[in-house]
């Protein structure tokens, strides 16, 4: 018996030694250094690597973008305290003007109060009196004529709705038709605007309408 398995072992060696040396090549190959469960754990720790390099990206890229974001809210903060600053001391320097020429005109006309005053203590006549208020009258015309302010022409001139507000009509044969016959009020204008219209009424000519 101890011969047969003798036998059966040498029968078998070639084999054995084939198994041996295949797995001690499977052992050098670099292919298979590591075990499966290994190589799993080295790719599964990269990709947490990588993942946690990308998260680190992220948060820096949104830092400056909150940096560049309160930047321009700073900036645009600043810009609307200018603006309302600058629309504040422009309403100032416009007060301030209109004060300023206010007060010019009021200045002028003066003058114009203290003689009315005057003329109202006078005890002089009513001749005497309607003198002194021609003048008057024509020391506010001078004044108004230095500021540029005419008076609307009307009487004898044709009827004109952009300068001239009609009150009525009166019936005239020495006026021509559809002209100023009478001024109830006077227009003025300063430069090429109408500050006032005149108020006229309009004559109405027989002798013209029949022919």
């Amino acid at each position: 018996m101890w011969k047969q398995k003798t036998e059966l072992t040498e029968v078998d060696s070639p084999e054995l030694e084939e198994a041996v040396r295949d797995e001690n090549e499977a052992r050098l190959d670099p292919a298979t250094e590591l075990p499966a469960p290994a190589a799993e754990e080295e790719l599964a720790s990269g990709q947490v690597e990588a993942g946690v390099a990308e998260e680190a990206t992220e948060q820096t890229e949104l830092s400056q973008l909150k940096a560049e974001r309160d930047q321009l809210l700073d900036r645009l903060a600043r810009l609307q305290a200018e603006f309302e600053n600058a629309r504040k001391r422009a309403e100032r320097e416009r007060a301030d003007f209109r004060e300023f020429v206010t007060g010019q005109v009021i200045e002028q006309f003066l003058p114009v109060l203290d003689h009315f005053e005057l003329a109202l203590k006078s005890s002089g006549s009513a001749h005497q009196l309607r003198s002194g208020v021609n003048l008057i009258v024509k020391q506010m015309e001078e004044i108004l004529d230095k500021m540029q302010v005419k008076a609307v022409p009307a009487v004898g001139e044709a009827f004109d709705p952009h300068i001239h507000e009609a009150m009525g009509t009166a019936e005239r044969d020495d006026v021509p038709d559809q002209h100023v016959a009478e001024e109830v009020r006077r227009g003025y204008k300063i430069r090429d605007r109408l500050l006032r219209p005149a108020l006229v009424r309009v004559a109405h000519n027989p002798k013209q309408v029949n022919e």
